[in-house]
Formats: C-alpha cells, structure tokens, sequence
C-alpha cells in the first residue's frame, strides 16, 4: 500500500489557545496552508473540522475520506509494553488507556483523537500508534532503572524517554547532513520547544535521555521544573498541605521559564523582556541555559565524545543566543560555530566552522513526516490489514 499522497493536519500544534478555542494550522501539499481558530476545547471538537479540511475548503487535497489509506497518531506514552509502531487494536487502545495515569495530559487527548477518525473518517481505515517512548526502548537498565526499590521496577516505575519521534526524524536527517550512515555517529539531541530533553545517541540508538518516567524529569522547560530535589515536594506538604494535583499543576503548569520569570513560558518573550531589562527574565534564561550545558556534558561523557549536537523543536530551532550561549562552554572540545550561520541557519543546516571537530547541525522537527514514515514501513511489511 504506497501512499498516494501525504497532507499534515497540525492539529495537536496548535499555535496559541484563545477564549473560543484553539489557533491552529494546517498544512497540505506543495505547503499551502491556513490558520485559523476553530471553537472548542477538546481534541475532538477541534481534530473533527481539521479533518475536513482534508477535503473541503481551501486545504482540500482528496475528495472524500475513502481515499485516505492509513492514519498515524503520536502518542506519548508507551510503557515498557510497546517498544515499536503498532496498528491500533482494542487492545492497544487499552494499552494506551493504561499509560494515560503517567502522560494524562497527552494519552487520554490521544485516545479521544482515534475516537473521532473512527467517527469521521470510518472505522474500517487501520490507524497505527506511533509511541515517543519507542526510540528509548534501546536504554539499558543502567540508564533506565531509578536507584528506589527494586519493587519500583517491577511496577513499572522507570525511565521510559520522550520526544522519541523527534529524535528518531533527527538522527536520520543529520545522517544524510554528514553524509554517514545513520548508525555511525555520536549525537547528542536537544529536543527544545515547550518541552525539552536531550538524548545521547550511539550507533542509531537511544543510550540515554534527559526525560524519565514522565516528561517532567530532566531540563527546565517551558512550563515545566525538570528535575527538582524530591524533597521539595515532602516539604511543601509538610508545610502547606499541598495535594497531589496541586503540585502537578505546579511542576508541569506553572514552573519553568513562567514560573522563574513571572511573565511567559515562551522563549521569544523571555528574551524581549530581557532587551527590556527585566532581571527575572535573564534569570530564566540563564537557568534554562546552564541546564542544558549541564545536560550535554553529561551526555557527552556517557558517550565518550560526540561528533555532532544536534538543535531541534520551536527553540533549538530559532534561539540564535541560545545556541550561541550553549556552544561556547563546549569550544574546549574544538567546537566553533559560524557566526554568520548561527545568527540565520537555513533549515536543516550545519552552523560550525569549516574546521570545527564538533559539528552542530539545526534540523526542523518533522515528527509528522516520521510518523507517515513508519506507517509506510508497517504497510509495506503486511502489518496494517484489520
């Protein structure tokens, strides 16, 4: 079943969230695209006109659903149970269903996203899980067992990754960039948007990553704390009585950027209120940085090296200061960026010297395109019929 052509419905990206719904925009072939606010605040009130974008109005690119061979679904959390792509069956339903209690945020969203293609576009359409956990199922225990009681483990209490699909797209594409095999070098991904994490990657694979049993764990994000002393949470329930949802709304909602500056979790304005003066700001974005340069060393000595880093998502992908700020701590390893390059990289581009020994590559996150990629695999193995 070769795919006779490919439109993306950028859906879960929305761009911003307004008092009537979400602004979202969707993109087709030949990149003609529309932005616009589509009422409603759930996945399914604004996935349903989303697809029918795909053949009505001025996004329109196929005549009716029946022509569409296969839908891909990011979804977040896998678990330790599903390791790969997989076509989507009552029981990976259940399956997904069972790892919302760690990514409730994204799993459940997720669920109700299938619920609606089985309403709009048919049921009789195979639609295939993509899991951001599945690149990680290459760590080995080292990497992956917390330092708890080992009954922990044994309850599925671990380091699982994220951004898999990312890393996954990233790894391939800076293979074809340095025109190596895609198992040969040693890279260090800094997936940096909303969300952040680094992943070591050796031989193709996934030997380490920032993110653990839940996306929390690991670099300040957006919204996010990354990784604090777990004490700190005892204490703040000791103290002022916080219950468990209160300190998840703190830690994933209210921390980060947002929380340290008092004003955005968005980069951009971190930085123009820096230009502004606002010394929280700066504060942010320092902290945001040192965790990062904290991050990549580390992942620098679990491989012995690295032969290129690796900038992707919303923030990796457009900080020129950041990049800048991040690579200078790593010029005693030969690293030298391009000035030039790194003030307006074209994507996908290598923004180091000519004589650099680290290369640093910024590559456009195209997790939509690696999830069309691995429903192409699944269909060309036979693993799609229903």
């Amino acid at each position: 079943m070769a795919p006779r052509w490919s439109a993306r419905a950028d859906w879960s990206r929305h761009l911003g969230s307004t008092a009537t719904g979400a602004e979202v925009k969707i993109t087709g072939p030949g990149g003609k695209s529309t932005t616009s606010t589509i009422p409603g605040d759930t996945p399914a009130a604004i996935l349903e006109p989303v697809l029918h974008a795909l053949w009505e109005g001025e996004t329109k690119v196929i005549d009716s659903p029946a022509e569409i061979d296969v839908v891909g679904h990011r979804i977040v959390h896998g678990g330790a149970k599903y390791r790969e792509s997989v076509l989507i069956t009552p029981e990976v339903r259940s399956g997904i269903a069972e790892q919302a209690e760690f990514a409730p945020a994204h799993n459940r969203a997720q669920l109700e996203a299938i619920r609606t293609v089985d309403r709009v576009v048919g049921t009789a359409v195979p639609q295939v899980a993509v899991f951001d956990t599945a690149f990680h199922s290459t760590l080995e225990p080292l990497a992956y067992v917390y330092a708890g009681p080992y009954s922990w483990l044994e309850e599925g209490i671990r380091r699982y990754g994220f951004h898999g699909i990312s890393v996954q797209y990233a790894t391939r594409r800076s293979a074809e960039l340095l025109k190596t095999s895609a198992t040969a070098p040693r890279l260090i991904v800094c997936h940096l948007g909303n969300g952040a994490s680094v992943t070591a990657v050796a031989g193709g694979k996934s030997v380490d990553t920032s993110m653990g049993l839940t996306p929390l764990e690991g670099l300040m994000m957006g919204t996010r704390s990354g990784s604090i002393d777990p004490s700190i949470l005892v204490y703040l329930i000791r103290r002022h009585g916080y219950t468990a949802d209160q300190l998840d709304n703190i830690l994933n909602r209210q921390s980060g950027l947002l929380g340290v500056s008092g004003l955005s979790g968005d980069m951009r304005e971190t930085l123009e209120a820096i230009q502004a003066g606002n010394q929280r700001a700066r504060l942010a974005y320092d902290i945001y940085a040192h965790r990062l340069v904290r991050e990549i060393g580390g992942m620098l000595a679990v491989l012995g090296g690295a032969d290129a880093i690796i900038f992707t998502g919303g923030v990796g992908e457009n900080c020129a200061p950041l990049r800048k700020d991040v690579c200078e701590q790593f010029s005693f390893l030969g690293l030298k960026l391009d000035p030039a390059k790194n003030a307006a990289p074209e994507l996908d581009e290598n923004i180091a010297t000519a004589d650099s020994r680290v290369q640093v590559l910024v590559i456009r996150a195209d997790e939509d395109w690696e999830i069309a990629c691995e429903c192409h695999r699944l269909a060309n193995a036979g693993r799609l019929q229903l």
